[in-house]
């Protein structure tokens, strides 16, 4: 059994064929499946497709790169819903930082980032992080609000093994990027991440993991990121779908 600890099945590219891409996960061994909330805008549609089938849960969050968007009475609405089981994806993401003004949006980013962070502690919810270019910044405001928090989970884990400090309450999730050719770094720090702080993710439909780079990724191909743990990490494949599927469980309260 795995877990997709983090799939945008609001995309409106699974509009057409949510149901076969559904049934497709569920032939390839995928039980439960989380929808990270990215865009206040999608929240509704998260939230519907959660509440209409039982293995399907959601994050209410904002993105960094809609940070203008934020609207706390909106996220703590989404909260309150028992398919709501994480803030996010929330974070910090430098990566096109604009040529003006650029302290004033790493200052927004971080402003809406705290807001989600002291959401996850009044609601005593996991965060869904994401993080780009921005190191640092990140992980000084998670340590600040350390105690307070129940936990989270670095989405897309980047290797930076400055966040394996943090590890006695976080995960990393892992997709696609794993079987990259150019994920060099991410091979090498896999084996440092303590065993039962790992989570599968697909980031669908974005990062496909080969052998199927350059097609839309969907829940069904979270398998071949399992594949490629148990090779990396020298254990069985049921090893690795057990461990990270009791870490999902034990961080999300599924």
């Amino acid at each position: 059994m795995i877990i997709d600890t983090h799939c945008h099945l609001d995309d409106i590219s699974f509009d057409a064929d949510l149901s076969a891409v559904l049934e497709r996960a569920k032939a390839n061994n995928i039980d439960k499946i989380i929808i990270p909330g990215a865009n206040i805008n999608d929240l509704a549609k998260a939230q519907k497709i959660a509440n209409k089938y039982e293995n399907i849960y959601f994050g209410a969050g904002v993105h960094p790169y809609h940070a203008d968007d934020i609207d706390e009475n909106t996220l703590e609405k989404y909260l309150k819903d028992k398919k709501c089981v994480a803030v996010g994806e929330c974070g910090l993401d430098y990566f096109r930082l604009p040529k003006e003004n650029t302290q004033d949006y790493k200052a927004t980013q971080k402003a809406v980032f705290l807001t989600q962070i002291q959401l996850a502690i009044k609601t005593k919810k996991p965060l869904i992080v994401h993080v780009r270019d921005a190191n640092e910044d990140c992980f000084n405001m998670i340590k600040a609000n350390f105690n307070e928090l129940v936990g989270g989970v670095f989405h897309c884990y980047n290797a930076s093994p400055i966040f394996l400090d943090l590890s006695s309450k976080f995960y990393f999730g892992i997709g696609g990027v794993l079987t990259f050719k150019n994920a060099k770094n991410l091979v090498e720090i896999l084996p440092k991440i303590p065993k039962e702080r790992l989570l599968l993710e697909t980031d669908a439909p974005y990062l496909a993991p080969v052998p199927k780079r350059g097609e839309r990724n969907e829940p069904a191909f979270t398998s071949f990121v399992a594949a490629k743990m148990s090779e990396i990490l020298n254990l069985s494949l049921e090893e690795v779908e057990n461990l990270s599927t009791q870490n999902a469980l034990r961080l999300f309260a599924l």
